[in-house]
């Protein structure tokens, strides 16, 4: 089976569920399974290690996880309309993938969680795709043809999934923030599929 590394930093619980939708969409591809990679909090002064695994969730990711892959989606929380420091910090480190070319030819996505409906959401998922594209990934988005798209009260762009937490962080997805998270899995698993048969 092929693999299609779901990488992601959670805070309050959102990111990771969205992640675990991408992961059902993965999986309804035939041929095709998710691995789910978390990255751990960063500091600006580090005064204990993260321990080598989460207590909870997905374990860290390695950098062979890139190389392991066939598509790649990238989740963060919004902060001011930009990703996360964790999901910045670990992109700043592959600058021997991106002179390698490990991600090249191989299609990608972005998911991510505001608090408010107008938190940041499209911005931040375009922060995510910009490293994307320099590595040579073929980006792929939520079309209109998907009619929750359509009809969504909160989360979910053309850009990739996403969810609204509210002032109170609820994690709880809607039924079309759930519905556009696995297209966006089923999509970036096809294009895989179709990329390297």
């Amino acid at each position: 089976m092929s693999e299609i590394l779901v990488l992601y930093y959670s805070r309050g619980g959102s990111v990771a569920r969205l992640a675990r939708q991408i992961a059902r969409g993965i999986g309804e591809v035939e041929g095709m399974q998710a691995r789910l990679r978390s990255l751990p909090p960063v500091a600006p002064v580090t005064q204990t290690a993260t321990p080598p695994e989460p207590e909870d969730g997905a374990p860290y990711v390695e950098k062979r996880d890139l190389a392991d892959c066939a598509g790649l989606l990238l989740g963060s929380p919004t902060r001011f309309g930009n990703m996360a420091a964790p999901m910045k910090h670990f992109l700043d480190t592959l600058g021997a993938e991106w002179a390698s070319g490990t991600l090249v030819g191989k299609p990608a996505a972005a998911f991510t969680s505001t608090a408010t409906m107008h938190g940041g959401q499209e911005s931040t998922l375009l922060t995510m795709l910009v490293p994307l594209l320099h590595h040579g990934c073929v980006i792929a988005g939520i079309p209109f043809t998907e009619s929750a798209l359509n009809t969504t009260r909160s989360g979910g762009t053309p850009y990739g999934a996403s969810h609204v937490a509210g002032v109170a962080d609820d994690p709880e997805l809607s039924d079309d923030e759930a519905q556009l998270a696995r297209a966006l899995g089923r999509r970036v698993a096809t294009l895989a599929k179709r990329l390297h048969a």
